[in-house]
């Protein structure tokens, strides 16, 4: 079991001065460190002594911190073991990773997931597909790696990025998702720890769970401002101290908080990469969508050359559109390939086919697209403070969606109190790898541009129906720790 040093929790909880009285000022921080997912749940806490320390109060203040926490079921304390981070039972945890299609409902809005319609191109390109598709016919129709145009359009974009490519490291899989899967299974070869951000992306926490690997979680720094960020030496720490081969990272516009890692940390984290031996599987599934012109960010794959690298069009093209694709080291595409043909035998030519037609025509189509996200991000951030003025909201330089503060930890009861008013909303714990994140929320601004402006009021409404009905304990667990 890991332990959290005491430096790196007077890291992320402070070192005071402390207010009046100093073990409900220091119990308060650690609650919404926990909170947060910035201590991960599972993990153990310094000793009493080694945290007085570290955060300049008394053994005393420190034991009554620990003795507040335990009595509000926020850690457990067994003799040899140590204080152990727990969470208290939150409604709307993480009970499935797959999509809730909102069904015939039809005044419901659906702001489960970061998908949008399709633009006018895809059913030109569908056409031409079409038209070229009788030249495959003759053939069985299977090809695993994918057919040579795509990965050759895939990994010229590669290489004008500053990732020199070659067609044969790419593989064409079914979305970027099946291409994690496939890379998570490949270098998985037996149960073993992945680093994966937290929060992270529902599905992927789902993935390393299937492909056998156990999520170890590196919580993601937050500013004063509630913005994200990585510290690379301490992604480093917690790497060495799991002992951790493999990672799935999202540095580019990151799904939920749309934080993207600075170029200057890209050389450092590549750094901690290579000295603590992880090979990670970086997913760019949303590099394309920066929305406020900045200059596109160095590819991970040019700094970690063993690193695998997935990518889809489903995000900038259309979500029904399911093609992948991978970056893959030569010395490990054999491994890759095999990892691959025990899942599936390769994506539909005709959507290939597709694809080519898109890619070919990239910068248009994407370009619109982004002018249509930034707006939709600017007129949903503005509704949402004006509706919800105590609500901390970030506006990401890129992706798909806000990652709002809540001003309680309630993402659970605001989800179940959402669906009451017309939205179908996934709640901060699903976000989670190792439990917490309940007073955060996810809201994309993909939906359509006549349910955009509805969103705001409506969680306005969800929100007060979620405060009148809390429950009794909950009350009094906000008058301790708030």
């Amino acid at each position: 079991m890991t332990t959290m040093s005491a430096r790196r929790l007077a890291g992320i909880i402070g070192n005071g001065p402390w207010a009046s009285p100093a073990n409900e000022s220091v119990a308060e921080a650690v609650v919404r460190a926990i909170g947060d997912g910035r201590v991960p749940v599972g993990i153990r806490l310094p000793s009493e002594r080694e945290l007085a320390a570290g955060i300049g109060v008394s053994r005393t203040t420190t034991a009554r911190v620990y003795a507040r926490l335990r009595e509000h079921g926020f850690i457990r304390t067994r003799r040899g073991s140590g204080s152990i981070v727990e969470i208290p039972a939150v409604p709307g945890g993480r009970i499935d990773h797959l999509l809730s299609p909102v069904g015939p409902d039809e005044g419901l809005i659906d702001l489960t997931c970061t998908a949008t319609t399709a633009p006018a191109r895809v059913r030109e390109a569908f056409a031409a597909a079409l038209d070229a598709l009788p030249a495959y016919l003759p053939g069985t129709g299977y090809y695993p790696s994918g057919i040579p145009a795509l990965r050759e359009l895939v990994a010229d974009r590669f290489t004008a990025r500053g990732a020199p490519t070659y067609p044969d490291q790419i593989l064409i899989t079914a979305g970027a998702l099946g291409g994690a899967a496939v890379g998570l299974r490949a270098l998985l070869t037996s149960p073993a720890r992945v680093l994966i951000e937290s929060p992270s992306y529902p599905n992927a926490i789902a993935t390393i769970e299937a492909a056998g690997g156990r999520g170890v979680s590196y919580p993601l720094e937050i500013d004063s401002a509630g913005r994200h960020f990585w510290d690379t030496s301490a992604m480093g720490e917690v790497m060495r101290a799991n002992r951790v081969r493999s990672a799935y990272l999202i540095p580019d516009y990151h799904n939920p908080t749309g934080a993207l890692l600075p170029e200057a940390q890209r050389s450092a984290l590549a750094a901690e990469l290579e000295r603590n031996a992880v090979v990670p599987v970086i997913d760019e599934s949303l590099v394309e969508l920066g929305l406020d012109d900045t200059p596109a960010p160095t590819p991970l794959a040019a700094l970690v050359p063993d690193s695998i690298t997935v990518g889809s069009t489903s995000k900038i093209f259309w979500g029904g559109l399911r093609i992948g694709w991978m970056r893959i080291p030569r010395h490990r595409f054999d491994a890759v390939a095999s990892a691959r043909l025990a899942l599936d035998l390769g994506a539909p030519v005709i959507e290939q086919l597709a694809a080519v037609e898109l890619l070919r025509d990239h910068d248009a189509i994407v370009g619109d697209f982004r002018r249509r996200l930034r707006d939709a991000r600017d007129r949903l951030a503005a509704a949402v403070r004006a509706h919800c003025p105590d609500w901390q909201v970030v506006v990401p330089s890129g992706g798909m969606a806000l990652w709002v503060r809540l001003p309680e930890e309630r993402s659970g009861a605001l989800t179940a109190a959402a669906a009451r008013h017309g939205l179908a909303l996934v709640s901060g714990p699903n976000f989670a790898p190792a439990g917490g994140l309940d007073g955060w929320i996810r809201l994309p601004y993909t939906v359509a541009e006549h349910e955009l402006d509805q969103v705001a009021p409506r969680l306005a409404a969800a929100w007060q129906d979620a405060l009148e009905r809390r429950a009794p304990q909950r009350q009094e667990r906000a008058r301790i720790v708030a």
